[in-house]
């Protein structure tokens, strides 16, 4: 039999993935939700849980048993396999979430400190046109990224920098904010927002779907089976079993402090003015437990959760691009990415937005079904054309709706999907892949399918 990693060091590989999908979104949704929610948090909860916990969880098993997101999207199409992955790395790689990181923690962490001292971000330095907001973020940003771009270095190592340090040290602080709730609450729940008050089950199960968790989960596995190998296992089959139970150790601590936030939001909520997002209300309550410690800690609880994330997709966008273009080495792809996003970050995002969000929403569901598909093994290599047919299904109905996202109305098609069960809130992908698994089989069986296929 195999070695297997420790129950320690599984702990810390639990801990290690959980640091990559938690960033500044998962901090911000949870406690909006509960403030919306009100009393109804719980229920709204039950429904995001099962978008921004389970499907990530399920992400990572899917791409372990397969042996990886390229594998699994082959039995696509090899093409498809390249474009989907490569469109995934981009989209939530230097194209969107890495430069993201840093200018939402440069929001949370040094903007709260120079508005305290009344520094005025609109003031331009000099004859120089640059403005001192302008200044001041990039100058973070430079830091955040050599920051990043030193521990990315090293990816065999992320378990013992991120699992055994970072992220305990973010349980810790936030902890210290949810205890304080417990104990100094702001008051009860309150009513909830028109938008919970039917179906906030369903609100929640939406909410969780614009985490993006799902993609980021087809993409950690390569980090994360690395560092398990790192730690002495090699049989294949040990790997595979050890990222799974990873998975769900990282799992149960995202339920957990999604949870613990969603109260916060949630005894917020009465108090809270109108356009509140999650940041705002994270901020009222850490200041009015611990005035402007309270806002230290916020700022250190949003620079770690950064942090990490930024550190994990670097790793992972690096570790990819190296099999596509092996000739430019892995630390080069780690400097190239933190360069790019440190532009972006900088001075771009704000306009990439409206492209990088449609694509987002043009893959979520592709990414969704294709998970899917990897656990119903048995029927897919009976009739191996549910691939392809559930996910053209699904990618047609999905690129229309990115594309109506991005204000662009593909000609009947747009009006044809608006008619589907669900599309009006972001599901009418459902019907059309349920209905592609099923042309699958009819496929599969006219071409003489029937026979058990090897992947």
């Amino acid at each position: 039999m195999g070695q297997r990693l420790s129950g320690q060091n599984l702990i810390f590989v639990g801990f290690t993935l959980f640091s990559m999908f938690f960033g500044a979104g998962n901090l911000i949704f949870p406690p909006f939700l509960g403030a919306e929610s009100g009393t109804l948090t719980w229920q709204a909860m039950a429904g995001f849980l099962l978008s921004a916990v389970g499907l990530p969880v399920l992400g990572v098993a899917a791409v372990a048993l397969s042996g990886g997101l390229s594998k699994l999207a082959g039995r696509v199409h090899p093409a498809f396999a390249f474009v989907f992955t490569l469109l995934i790395y981009l989209s939530i790689g230097p194209c969107l979430a890495i430069p993201r990181t840093a200018s939402t923690s440069f929001e949370m962490t040094v903007l709260p400190v120079l508005e305290e001292m009344e520094v005025s971000m609109k003031t331009v330095i000099g004859n120089t046109g640059i403005t001192v907001g302008e200044a001041a973020q990039y100058g973070y940003s430079v830091v955040f990224f050599l920051i990043a771009m030193s521990v990315a270095f090293r990816p065999d190592k992320l378990t013992d920098r991120l699992g055994k340090v970072l992220c305990p040290a973010l349980l810790i602080l936030i902890g210290v904010i949810f205890i304080g709730c417990l104990l100094w609450p702001m008051g009860p729940y309150g009513s909830p927002s028109e938008a919970y008050r039917s179906g906030a089950a369903v609100k929640g199960f939406l909410e969780g779907y614009q985490t993006m968790d799902t993609i980021a989960a087809l993409n950690f596995g390569i980090i994360i089976s690395i560092n398990i190998r790192a730690k002495g296992v090699e049989q294949e089959s040990a790997v595979v079993k050890d990222t799974i139970k990873a998975g769900m150790i990282a799992g149960a601590l995202l339920a957990l402090i999604y949870g613990a936030l969603a109260h916060i939001g949630g005894t917020a909520g009465r108090v809270l003015e109108d356009g509140a997002n999650g940041a705002r209300i994270l901020t009222l309550v850490a200041g009015n437990l611990f005035g402007s410690a309270g806002k230290i800690i916020l700022g250190i609880i949003f620079f770690i959760a950064c942090l990490n994330t930024c550190i994990g997709l670097l790793s992972c966008c690096s570790q990819y691009f190296t099999t596509i273009i092996p000739r430019i080495g892995y630390r080069v792809w780690v400097f190239l990415f933190s360069a790019a996003s440190l532009v972006i970050s900088s001075a771009g995002l704000n306009k990439i937005l409206a492209v990088s969000v449609p694509v987002l929403g043009a893959i979520y569901p592709v990414a969704i079904v294709l998970i899917a598909l990897a656990f119903m093994v048995p029927l897919t290599k009976r009739w191996p054309a549910m691939f392809p047919c559930s996910i053209l299904l699904t990618g047609i109905v999905s690129v229309a709706s990115g594309l109506e996202q991005g204000k662009t109305a593909v000609p009947l098609l747009t009006w044809a999907t608006a008619w589907l069960p669900g599309y009006s809130v972001g599901l009418g992908w459902i019907v059309p892949a349920l209905v592609g698994m099923a042309l699958g089989v009819l496929v599969s069986s006219s071409a003489g399918g029937g026979q058990d296929q090897e992947y």
